[in-house]
């Protein structure tokens, strides 16, 4: 070990990988490598290659990894089938009439197209391909449009189902379904929390988010009626796991079929369509668990260190209050969120942090549910990052299509919405019952 402690070899290994992640080598690749040679200068090359032999089978194999392909086509199909706009057509009848209302359904139906899509990006993308064109010619600020929808974007990463939280599960030995059911509220006060948002920047500067014209009850319940597709899959896909009829890859495979029907007869799969889901499902799969090997590879290297071990005893040994070693944690990883994706992020730090946290008493909560709440915590912080400077995904996403205003004007329009994040934040670390109510009542 080139007479390094555990602790001092992995933090000069995570510098190599912080180097390579600024000279925008992939993440994948930068855990694969700095991985490989953490483990060659511990144990040498030959238990390296002999490690390599079977790597990719052991993490791919894992039966429950299966849901993360099938969540991926079933965001595909939904994308090309058209349900984000009917999405956004309910949510502008139920409440376009208030001043910011088109904004604030916008978010709403961010909120429930991410319900059935599971990826922030896909979220943010495909809302603002319906709802900027949308919210221009209804007059309302590009500035604020596109806040709006890059912040309503990261919605699809914590309204169930969730790629991430279905990692986070796995990498911590927790229960897929009861990850989810977590999520609802916590999502839920996310959606509230933005809409609010939007009403306050309504009423300081009303120029920016116009009143629309208000619908007539018919005309409501005609645009409520086509989201029924996205409320029967919700239902089948979320009501079948909680009910005990499906496994989450059993409810993944039985939406993605269901998505996949109604995408066919929207037409959204005719042509190239198809191509183009399978193509964007693989692609994104590939991506995934690419980074899941490299991070296998680090994570190996970290435990033959042991400075898992040697981390956690030495954060517990400094006795700092347990509240203290949490605030720790959620700035790192606030910090990280300006440079790194979400899915990166947890594949890197959940087997450093996750024991830490399990180690330390936080409002006397058991393993099970500190872990189910630290999970949920983990990914609203997270979440975060999508919306902030430099690489804050959705707004890059946003702004290739808002052509008219600058990315520096979106970061701006985002500074309420990530006011929003730090006080949900703040609630979820102080009131845990936010993510466990659900838990504790359906659970």
């Amino acid at each position: 070990m080139m007479g390094l402690t555990g602790i001092e070899l992995g933090a000069c290994m995570f510098a190599v990988l912080l180097v390579m992640l600024a000279l925008r080598i992939h993440i994948g690749i930068a855990m694969l490598l700095t991985g490989s040679i953490g483990y060659t200068l511990v144990a040498g090359i030959d238990p390296l290659l002999n490690y390599f032999k079977g790597a990719a089978y052991a993490r791919y194999s894992v039966y429950d990894l299966s849901v993360v392909p099938l969540f991926l086509l079933m965001g595909q199909f939904a994308t090309h089938g058209g349900l984000s706009r009917s999405l956004f057509k309910a949510g502008n009848a139920m409440i376009g009439h208030w001043r910011g209302g088109m904004a604030m359904g916008a978010v709403g139906a961010c909120a429930g197209f991410g319900a059935i899509c599971g990826s922030s990006l896909a979220t943010a993308a495909t809302m603002g391909q319906v709802a900027l064109p949308e919210l221009k010619a209804h007059g309302y600020s590009e500035r604020l449009s596109a806040a709006a929808i890059a912040a309503g974007g990261t919605l699809g990463i914590l309204i169930p189902p969730s790629v991430p939280l279905v990692i986070y599960a796995i990498i911590t030995e927790q229960n897929i379904a009861k990850m989810f059911l977590a999520a609802f509220v916590p999502g839920l006060l996310a959606a509230v929390g933005y809409m609010v948002v939007i009403g306050i920047v309504a009423r300081i500067s009303p120029q920016d988010a116009p009143a629309g014209k208000k619908f007539t009850v018919a005309q409501r319940l005609k645009a409520l009626s086509e989201t029924w597709p996205v409320i029967l899959i919700f239902v089948t896909v979320i009501g079948g796991i909680y009910g005990g009829i499906f496994t989450p890859t059993e409810a993944a495979s039985i939406g993605t079929l269901a998505t996949g029907i109604v995408a066919w007869t929207s037409g959204g799969l005719k042509g190239q369509g198809f191509l183009d889901c399978m193509y964007g499902a693989a692609g994104a799969t590939g991506m995934i668990f690419l980074i899941l090997l490299g991070a296998d590879i680090l994570n190996v290297f970290l435990a033959l260190t042991q400075v898992h071990t040697e981390l956690a005893t030495w954060v517990i040994g400094l006795a700092l209050p347990p509240l203290a070693v949490l605030m720790v944690v959620i700035l790192i990883y606030l910090v990280l969120g300006c440079i790194m994706d979400s899915l990166s992020m947890i594949l890197l730090t959940i087997p450093i942090f996750f024991p830490i946290i399990m180690g330390i008493d936080l409002w006397g909560l058991s393993a099970e549910y500190k872990a189910i709440w630290f999970g949920i915590l983990a990914l609203m912080v997270v979440e975060v990052g999508l919306i902030t400077p430099p690489v804050g995904m959705n707004v890059f996403i946003i702004s290739a299509m808002a052509k008219n205003v600058q990315m520096k004007d979106i970061f701006k329009s985002i500074l309420p919405f990530l006011l929003s994040d730090v006080v949900r934040i703040g609630l979820l670390i102080f009131f845990p019952s936010i993510a466990l109510v659900a838990l504790q009542i359906f659970g």
